[in-house]
Order: structure tokens, then C-alpha cells, then sequence
């Protein structure tokens, strides 16, 4: 558990060949963002890198609460709320930046 996440960090290189551990250590984070952003339009394929981070900072605290007597930080309130309120209202704000009236328009009763 504690050697997992420093293989997790993203490296660079400028040689030609490789070794093993970065070759799939580029094809996961090349996958991962894939299919992360196939749903998303062009223009928000730049959250991709901090999505990526977040997602593997979740899963990696979550196998942590695999091992025996260890605990899991994401059971705490304290954190999910620290990381969805930010989220969440990110969200929100680009949402009435972008296109307000149909931001607004969610606010309204159906039919109005």
C-alpha cells in the first residue's frame, strides 16, 4: 500500500525506449483519460489532468481501507464534503457563465 501511489505519479522522459513500469504507466493514464472524457465535449478535455488526479487520489485512499486496521479517509464527512462542495459549485459558476438562461431555467418550475 505505500509503494502503490509513488508508481502512480506520472513521470516524463525524454529517452526513446522506456522501461516496463512507464510504458504502462503511460498506456493506463492514456486509457483512464479516454474513457473519462468520451463523454465530454472538446472544450472540457482540459479538466482531464485534474480528473485524472482526483480519480486516482480516490482510488488509491479507498484500496488503503482494503488492508486490516487501517482506516479510510473517504468515510469521514469532513472530506467527501471538501471535495464535492468545490466541485459542485465549479459547476454551477461555469454553468451560468456559459449559458445562463438555461442555467436559470432549472431554477424555474417545469412549464413556466
Amino acid at each position: 500500500a505505500i509503494l502503490m501511489p509513488p508508481l502512480l505519479i506520472l513521470t516524463s522522459s525524454n529517452r526513446l525506449v522506456q522501461n516496463r513500469l512507464s510504458t504502462l504507466q503511460a498506456w493506463l493514464s492514456k486509457t483512464f483519460s479516454k474513457q473519462l472524457m468520451l463523454p465530454i465535449n472538446f472544450q472540457g478535455h482540459k479538466w482531464a489532468s485534474m480528473l485524472l488526479a482526483l480519480t486516482l487520489m480516490l482510488l488509491s485512499l479507498n484500496l488503503l481501507g482494503l488492508l486490516p486496521y487501517t482506516f479510510t479517509p473517504t468515510t469521514q464527512l469532513s472530506m467527501n464534503m471538501a471535495l464535492a462542495v468545490p466541485m459542485w459549485l465549479s459547476t454551477v459558476l461555469i454553468g451560468m457563465r456559459n449559458q445562463p438562461t438555461i442555467s436559470l431555467g432549472h431554477l424555474l418550475p417545469e412549464g413556466t
